[in-house]
C-alpha cells in the first residue's frame, strides 16, 4: 500500500505522538509498504525508506512569549500563517487547525489525491483533514485519548476565573475536533480505556473504532548491564508540564521519604520556566535531590531506565502510558496509577496505586526500596509482559489490516 501519515507535531520530545509516528512508519515500511510522513515543525525523526514531507509553519513556540507577537509581517503571507499568529495572540492553540489547512492545500495539487491508497491522521482531526477525506481518499484517524480530559483536569486545577478563561480559549479546538470526528468513519485508539473515554466524550459509535496497542522496540529498549542499578533513584517521565501528569503527588512523596533516606529524583524532560513542576520543586524544598535530564536521545533514555531503581508514573490520566512499557522492557520495576490505560499496560507486572494518592506512592516506593529481590522479580515479569503484548510488528500488521477495511469501505461507497 501507499500510506500517508499526517501529524501536525511528531517530534520525539513532543510526547507519545512522536514516538508513535516514528515506530509505526518504520514497522509499516518493514512490512513492505510505501510510507510518507507529512508533518509540521518540529519535524519527526524518520528512518531509511520513509519519506518526510515538511509543511512549514510559523512554529511560534520556538520564540519567547513576546517574540511570538512581534514577528516579521512578511511571514503572514498565507491564510494559515495569519490564523496561526492571530490565534496565538488571542491565546488559542491553532497548530492542529492550521496544519489541517496546509495539508489540504497540499492535497489539492495535481495528482496528490491519487498519490496514496490510505491517509492516516495522527490526532489532528480538523476541517482540513476532513476535506482531504471528502476528496475521496480513504482515511483512518488515531485518537490516543480525548483531549477533553486534559481540558477538564486543567480547569479543575485552575485557581482563578481569569486562568479558567485562558484554558477554555486554549482548548477551543477540542469542540471542533468532536464535530469533525462525527463525520469520519474509521478510528484507531491505543487501549480499551481510551475507547470508553472517547465514546463517552465524543459521542461516537463503538463500531467505528479498532483498539490497537502501541509497541516497544525490543532491540532498543532492553536492560543494559554495564553498571549496577542505583538503590535510590526514582525516575519519572515528564513530557508535559501539566497537572495531568500527577507530579505533585510524587514530589510530595519524595519530600516525605527523604526525611529518613537519601532519594535521587530524576525527571526526564525539560523544565518549563516558571512552570508547574518548577514551582513544586521550590515549594517542597527538593532542589538538592531533584534533577532534570533535559532533552535526551533514545540511547540515553535506555541508560536511565537501566540505572533507575524504579519508574513512577503518577499520572491522573494516561491514554496509553508508553514510558511504563519502555521501562518494563528494560527490566525496571514500575509503580503506576490506575489512571486511564495504565492498568492495561502494567497488568500484574508492576504496582498499581490510586491516582492522586501521595501516601500510596510512599508505601509502594518504600516497599521496592527495601526489597531488592522484589525489584528483580518485578523487572523480569515486566520484560516478559512487554515481549508478549507490545510489539511494533504486531501493531503495524493490525493497522495495515484496518487500512484495508477502510479502503474497502470507501470503494463500496463509490459503487453505491
Amino acid at each position: 500500500m501507499r500510506i500517508c501519515l499526517l501529524s501536525y507535531r511528531a517530534y520525539k520530545y513532543s510526547g507519545g505522538q512522536g514516538v508513535y509516528i516514528k515506530y509505526l512508519s518504520r514497522a509499516l515500511r518493514d512490512l513492505g509498504h510505501e510510507v510518507d510522513i507529512i508533518a509540521g515543525p518540529p519535524y519527526p525523526e524518520t528512518v531509511d525508506g520513509v519519506r518526510l514531507i515538511k509543511l512549514p509553519s510559523l512554529d511560534l513556540y520556538r520564540f519567547s512569549e513576546i517574540r511570538r507577537y512581534f514577528i516579521n509581517p512578511l511571514w503572514l503571507n498565507t491564510w494559515p500563517n495569519f490564523v496561526e499568529w492571530i490565534g496565538e495572540c488571542g491565546g488559542f492553540f491553532t497548530e492542529p487547525i492550521t496544519f489541517g489547512m496546509r495539508a489540504h492545500n497540499l492535497f489539492r495539487q495535481d495528482g496528490y489525491a491519487r498519490k496514496y491508497d490510505i491517509v492516516h491522521d495522527n490526532q489532528c482531526i480538523t476541517e482540513g483533514i476532513l476535506k482531504i477525506h471528502q476528496m475521496g481518499i480513504p482515511m483512518v484517524a488515531t485518537i490516543h485519548h480525548p483531549i477533553t480530559i486534559d481540558r477538564d483536569l486543567a480547569l479543575k486545577a485552575s485557581r482563578s476565573f481569569i486562568r479558567s478563561l485562558g484554558i477554555r480559549r486554549w482548548y477551543a479546538f477540542v469542540d471542533k475536533q468532536i464535530k469533525v470526528a462525527g463525520q469520519l468513519t474509521h478510528f484507531i485508539t491505543d487501549s480499551e480505556n481510551s475507547l470508553n473515554e472517547i465514546v463517552e466524550s465524543f459521542g461516537l459509535p463503538r463500531d467505528r473504532f479498532r483498539v490497537i496497542y502501541c509497541g516497544v522496540d525490543g532491540k532498543v529498549f532492553r536492560e543494559k548491564r554495564t553498571e549496577p542499578r542505583s538503590d535510590n533513584m526514582i525516575l519519572v517521565i515528564n513530557s508535559g508540564d501539566t497537572p495531568l501528569k500527577g507530579l505533585k503527588y510524587l514530589m510530595e512523596a519524595v519530600a516525605e521519604m527523604r526525611k529518613t533516606r537519601a532519594i535521587d529524583l530524576v525527571i526526564v524532560g525539560h523544565p518549563m520556566k516558571n512552570g508547574y513542576t518548577e514551582g513544586l520543586i521550590h515549594s517542597l524544598g527538593l532542589n538538592d535531590c531533584t534533577r532534570y535530564t533535559g532533552k535526551i536521545d533514545t540511547e540515553e533514555l535506555v541508560n536511565y531506565y537501566s540505572m533507575a531503581t524504579m519508574l513512577v508514573v503518577p499520572s491522573i490520566y494516561e491514554g496509553f502510558g508508553l514510558p511504563a512499557a519502555e521501562a518494563m522492557a528494560c527490566g525496571t520495576p514500575v509503580i503506576a496509577t490506575r489512571a486511564g490505560a495504565l492498568p492495561e499496560v502494567v497488568g500484574d507486572a508492576g504496582i498499581l496505586i490510586p491516582p492522586g494518592d501521595t501516601r500510596a506512592i510512599i508505601e509502594a516506593a518504600t516497599s521496592l526500596l527495601n526489597d531488592e529481590g522484589k525489584r528483580k522479580l518485578m523487572g523480569e515479569k515486566g520484560k516478559a509482559r512487554v515481549k508478549r503484548l507490545f510489539n511494533w510488528n504486531n501493531t503495524a500488521r493490525e493497522t495495515a489490516d484496518y487500512y484495508c477495511e477502510a479502503i474497502a469501505a470507501q470503494k463500496y461507497l463509490k459503487v453505491v
